[in-house]
């Protein structure tokens, strides 16, 4: 099964797609007090083709998703969104309702865009299939295992189909053998309209992907001044945390996610519209 039956399975693959993309001009990014993680990037992404967003732990990969979600302000540079009005992002970290099954997370979307339940759970089930879920949906997101919540997090993902879908190190918790079949699904999730950028370190993803972007190529030099005014003529605020699920145990705890349908959509793989 492919990204393509899924979403011909959802009946949205045929109708005809907006010209859609994003675009960043000369992007550089530091957060106050800290040095510029990277400078002068120029890119735009398109559906069609999935983009790795690749380079050395610190160099600003999950900051660089965040600023294309709108979420962050860049420190110098400007994202421009063509036909981009919902954002979905899929976590490192994956959140979800403890006491509520893995098809309930999977499903929810689909309910959210009209579908009545029996209409959804075959359509939920299809993409639980692609990512080899079948076989938990009826399990509490409690009882799952790390890997086993990240992949149905690309699920979720899937049956959401936002403009642009966002995920970062999606095979962080998975074995070589599930990474490797993750990786082949996300590089052909592009063809489906929309436009998917993927944070990561790993060999096979990167290579599964149809363009890469490397930020290592984008740091300033060791002697370099970079000279930017801030955009906008501020400084970024600082970055909050999130605190995410706990890695075996995914009790909720202050603060965390409530068994309440609200907060499935808010967390684990995040739609903005």
């Amino acid at each position: 099964m492919t990204g393509e039956d899924v979403y011909a399975g959802a009946g949205v693959g045929a109708a005809p797609q907006p010209e859609r993309s994003v675009s960043v001009h000369d992007l550089a990014h530091r957060f106050p007090g800290t040095d510029v993680l990277f400078e002068h990037l120029d890119f735009t992404a398109i559906p069609g083709q999935t983009v790795a967003i690749c380079g050395p732990s610190g160099c600003g990969k999950s900051t660089l998703l965040s600023i294309l979600a709108g979420w962050e302000k860049p420190y110098h540079g400007t994202v421009e969104r063509k036909n981009v009005e919902r954002v979905g992002w899929v976590f490192q970290n994956p959140y979800g309702v403890p006491g509520r099954t893995a098809l309930d997370h999977v499903v929810f979307p689909l309910l959210a865009k009209g579908l009545r339940r029996r209409e959804a759970e075959p359509q939920a089930l299809e993409a639980m299939g692609l990512f080899d879920l079948e076989y938990a949906a009826d399990r509490r997101f409690g009882e799952l295992s790390g890997g086993e919540a990240q992949r149905l997090m690309l699920a979720r993902a899937v049956c959401s189909r936002p403009d642009m879908l966002l995920v970062d190190e999606p095979t962080a918790q998975l074995d070589t053998r599930t990474a490797h079949s993750v990786s082949h699904v996300l590089g052909n999730l592009a063809g489906q309209g929309m436009i998917v950028l993927v944070a990561t370190h790993d060999p096979d993803t990167r290579d599964a992907c149809g363009r890469v972007i490397d930020l290592a190529d984008y740091a300033p030099g060791d002697n370099e001044d970079s000279g930017f005014a801030p955009a906008g003529g501020n400084e970024p605020a600082e970055p909050t945390d999130s605190a995410p699920a706990g890695g075996g145990s995914r009790e909720a705890d202050g603060g965390g996610p409530t068994d309440d349908s609200t907060d499935i959509a808010e967390n684990g793989s995040e739609v903005r519209s």
